[in-house]
C-alpha cells in the first residue's frame, strides 16, 4: 500500500516537471511566483518540484538565486495569507462546504485542527516544514482567529526555511545536465518527504486530542 502511494505521488510530481520547467522558462520569476502563490493557497501544485527547479535555473545562470527565492516566499506568504483569512472570515462551516476546491479530506483538515489546538504557535511553525500538512495548516489558524502577527510571524519563519532548502537542493544537487538525472533526483527527494509527512501523519492519528 505504502509503496504504491509513493509510486503514485512520484508519478505526479515528474508529470509535473515538463510543464512547471516551461512555465519558468517562459515566465522566470513570476511563474515562482504564481505557482507558489497556489501551491500556498492548498491548490495541487507541488512546491517540491517548483523550487528545486527554480535552484536548477539559478545553477545554469537562468535566474538568480536570491530573486528567485525571495518570488517563491512571497508567493507562498500570499497563499497562505488567503488561506488563513478564509478560515478566519468564512469559518469551518464554509470551508468544510467547498473543501472540495482545495484538495483537502475533512478527515485531515479536523485531525490538524486538533493539532492545532494542541500546539499553538509551534504547531504552524512545524507545519511549515512538514510536506502536505504544510499547505492547509492557516486554515485551523484562521479557524481559531490566531493573532494575525503571531500567525505570520512563525509562517514566514517556517516557510522560508522550507523554500530555502528545497531550492539549495536545486541549486546544489540537481544541478546536471540530463533531465533523466534530475527527474530521478525529485523522485529521491519526494520518496525521502513522502516518509517525514507518513510518520508525521501517523503520530498525529495516535495521539488523542487534549480535553
Amino acid at each position: 500500500m505504502t509503496f504504491t502511494i509513493i509510486a503514485t505521488i512520484i508519478s505526479v510530481f515528474t508529470s509535473s516537471y515538463s510543464a512547471i520547467s516551461a512555465l519558468v522558462t517562459k515566465y522566470g520569476y513570476a511563474a515562482i511566483f504564481g505557482l507558489m502563490l497556489m501551491e500556498g493557497s492548498s491548490l495541487p501544485v507541488p512546491s517540491e518540484v517548483v523550487m528545486p527547479l527554480a535552484g536548477l535555473f539559478a545553477h545554469n545562470s537562468l535566474l538568480r538565486f536570491y530573486p528567485a527565492l525571495l518570488a517563491g516566499v512571497l508567493g507562498s506568504i500570499g497563499g497562505l495569507i488567503i488561506d488563513y483569512y478564509i478560515g478566519y472570515f468564512l469559518g469551518k462551516d464554509v470551508v468544510y462546504k467547498h473543501m472540495h476546491l482545495f484538495h483537502i479530506s475533512r478527515e485531515s483538515l479536523d485531525r490538524f485542527d486538533e493539532w492545532f489546538a494542541r500546539n499553538g504557535n509551534f504547531a504552524v511553525f512545524v507545519s511549515r516544514l512538514i510536506p502536505v500538512v504544510r499547505t492547509f495548516m492557516s486554515f485551523p489558524a484562521g479557524f481559531a482567529k490566531m493573532n494575525p502577527k503571531r500567525f505570520f510571524t512563525y509562517s514566514i519563519a517556517g516557510t522560508f526555511i522550507w523554500d530555502a532548502v528545497l531550492m539549495a537542493y536545486g541549486y546544489y544537487l540537481l544541478s546536471a545536465k540530463s533531465a533523466i538525472v534530475v527527474l530521478f533526483g525529485i523522485a529521491a527527494f519526494i520518496i525521502i518527504i513522502y516518509i517525514i509527512y507518513f510518520l508525521f501523519n501517523k503520530r498525529t492519528k495516535q495521539k488523542p486530542a487534549a480535553k
